[in-house]
């Protein structure tokens, strides 16, 4: 690796009219006085850090469910998933991770499987970080059937700043582990619901890097892990 590929990435088409524009307003800020113009510069070079599209390296052992997003694990609790998805009421273990305006923001496929349905709930824009968010907030939702007939759920919620939730998968298109399927504009956060039975290989306050990092596994026997800030 090239130290310019360290530091330069490609990046979602989603971000190119928005880069676009802090450029051209850097360029109004230059003609108005130098210094306003630099500021522009730190801003249109965050824009194209946002919106970052990086490979990843995903694990392809069968049964692995990967992050959906890059960030930290901020609860782990049962809840029952979204009604709209159709996966009944019964509690699921679901892992939240939020993220905040720093981290990349394309969503992941947390492990291969057929969309079974997408479903788009309005709502409100109210800190991801709060636990009634997934429920109060505007989100986007798949339901993904695997091949052994299990389904999992993954949940893209808005959050205080975010406005636009971008899902680029269709209802029965076949995905594979750690597949981009979208991304969301701004800070937010993605929940996952896993199966009946399994544990979350991670624990609350953990890093999580989309597509790479294990948040579960469909053929472990492991109970859920702990975790302690050192």
């Amino acid at each position: 690796m090239s130290m310019l590929s360290t530091f330069i990435k490609p990046m979602h088409r989603e971000g190119y009219r928005f880069v676009a524009i802090f450029a051209a307003v850097t360029l109004l800020l230059f003609w108005i006085a130098e210094p306003l113009g630099w500021i522009g510069v730190g801003l249109t070079v965050w824009c194209y850090y946002f919106f970052r599209d990086p490979d990843r390296v995903t694990p392809v052992r069968e049964g692995l469910i990967v992050s959906p997003a890059d960030g930290i694990v901020q609860m782990i609790a049962k809840f029952a998933p979204p009604e709209e998805l159709g996966l009944g009421s019964e509690p699921m273990t679901r892992v939240a991770v939020f993220m905040n305006v720093f981290n990349c923001h394309v969503n992941r496929t947390p492990i291969a499987g057929r969309v079974e349905k997408i479903a788009y709930r309005p709502g409100k824009f109210l800190n991801a970080s709060l636990d009634k968010a997934s429920v109060d907030n505007e989100r986007n939702g798949l339901a993904i059937r695997m091949e052994d007939g299990r389904a999992i759920a993954v949940v893209q919620i808005a959050g205080l700043v975010a406005r636009r939730i971008v899902c680029e998968v269709a209802e029965g298109q076949a995905l594979q582990t750690g597949e981009r399927f979208g991304m969301i504009r701004f800070g937010s956060r993605l929940d996952v619901y896993l199966p009946e039975g399994v544990a979350p290989l991670v624990a609350v306050g953990q890093s999580t890097v989309a597509g790479e990092t294990v948040l579960a596994d469909l053929a472990s026997t492991e109970t859920a892990r702990l975790g302690a800030t050192r």
